[in-house]
């Protein structure tokens, strides 16, 4: 049984829940946790700064423990503690090291890693351990084996990196080689957080990174990454990560179900760096025909794709194909789920066209994905008769997001959370998700 910080056991959730639909939107100003993109930057930023960095409101979920265990394990001294502005954020100060990369073992006996399902870990953590002097493995989930990363080694093997796999994807091998003046390109069609990676590190390993086009232009999350190296430059003590966007959007999404104008849901804090692409969600929520997830929105487009089975007009979403790398062959997913609820979707290439009608009781299969897991939650408010398979997956990035759908306004929506075998609610105590 999982414990919080205090020691206190959790209970995890059923296997299986079910939502009943709102009468109402009520007024409710929510808060979400911290930006998983930006704590897991800020984590390798940090552990490259000489002295200490506190990370305010950084999040703690499977992915973002996942590289603080890393980071532990390589031999930084990390100190965890409860964090502010939600339960799901943690004060993280972290040790760091300037160039001293230390641990690694042997080829013989290389220290290894888990990264679970994590890409931001598997990934900046490979071009991070490249500057370290010993070997490390980095291993994962079978999901986490599937999923590309021959961009990031034939980069790094282009600067003079020794990685040893079998398919260009992990498990892998990382021998550490220490700063090199070297220059690399980047291929990016499969993720742009090969190129993140790389910019991560690019400057304590005295490496020239070029790609196909402007790095910082290309990719919104490469330019991100690029904005949060120069504020570590600056020789921060501490470093406060902004809400999550993504997750915000879920909460956005309730606005766009149809519910009676007077009332709306806000979220607290809302990111105004323009460091998050999915910030831009709620302009794009409806209205807009068609949504390019490379130019329009991030991860949020799942959101959006399943908004828009009860929206006004049809709509289409296009370049969609990074979607299918990620925790689940998404894309698949989306279209599978809509239509065994009952919702005309068409896939075409990259593209999904969503024609928004009636939505019929369904059991959706969330593949692991917590964002499949959250997505369908939301549609579940408006529609009747959604059960939702594992839903313990949103761990990943929103450990108590179903908690904070139960919690009564103002703080959230007051929703009816049931097992999904017995009917029986569900107290909020039930609703953080554990491993």
């Amino acid at each position: 049984m999982a414990k919080s910080l205090t020691g206190m056991p959790m209970m995890s959730m059923p296997d299986l829940i079910s939502i009943d639909p709102l009468e109402v939107l009520p007024s409710a100003d929510v808060v979400v946790p911290g930006s998983k993109s930006i704590t897991n930057r800020a984590l390798i930023l940090a552990a490259q700064a000489e002295g200490e960095i506190c990370l305010e409101g950084a999040l703690w979920s499977e992915d973002t423990q996942v590289m603080v265990d890393c980071l532990k394990r390589i031999g930084y001294r990390i100190e965890v503690s409860e964090g502010s502005g939600d339960p799901s954020n943690r004060r993280i100060k972290i040790q760091g090291q300037g160039a001293r990369i230390p641990g690694g073992g042997s080829g013989r006996a290389p220290l290894e890693l888990f990264v679970g399902n994590a890409g931001t870990a598997a990934r900046f953590l490979m071009a991070f351990l490249c500057l370290g002097s010993g070997c490390y493995r980095l291993v994962g989930v079978e999901r986490m084996h599937e999923r590309p990363q021959r961009g990031l080694i034939s980069a790094l093997r282009e600067l003079g990196y020794r990685i040893e796999t079998e398919n260009d994807r992990l498990p892998a091998v990382v021998y550490g080689g220490g700063p090199k003046q070297a220059s690399c390109s980047v291929e990016m069609g499969n993720s742009s957080q090969f190129a993140s990676a790389l910019l991560l590190v690019a400057s304590l390993g005295g490496w020239q990174i070029q790609g196909p086009e402007d790095l910082q232009v290309s990719a919104p999350y490469v330019w991100m990454t690029a904005q949060m190296v120069r504020r570590f430059r600056e020789g921060l003590s501490s470093f406060t990560i902004e809400p999550d966007a993504s997750s915000g959007s879920y909460f956005w999404a309730l606005n766009g179900l149809g519910f009676p104008s007077e009332n709306g849901v806000r979220v607290q804090h809302w990111p105004q760096s323009g460091w998050q692409i999915d910030a831009q969600f709620p302009h794009l929520m409806e209205g807009a025909e068609s949504v390019s997830r490379e130019r329009d929105l991030g991860d949020s487009i799942m959101t959006a794709i399943v908004l828009a089975s009860v929206g006004s007009e049809p709509r289409q979403f296009t370049d969609l194909g990074r979607l299918r790398l990620q925790e689940c062959e998404r894309v698949v997913a989306l279209r599978t789920e809509l239509q065994r609820c009952g919702v005309s979707v068409s896939e075409e290439g990259d593209t999904l066209r969503v024609q928004p009608g009636r939505v019929e009781p369904a059991t959706i299969e969330t593949y692991q994905d917590h964002r499949m897991a959250m997505c369908f939650a939301v549609l579940a408010l408006k529609a009747g008769g959604l059960r939702i398979k594992d839903p313990n997956c949103v761990r990943k990035t929103f450990p108590n997001f179903f908690q904070k759908l139960a919690m009564p306004a103002p703080h959230g929506v007051g929703a009816v959370i049931r097992d999904g075998r017995t009917g029986a609610p569900l107290l909020s105590e039930d609703l953080v998700a554990q491993g």
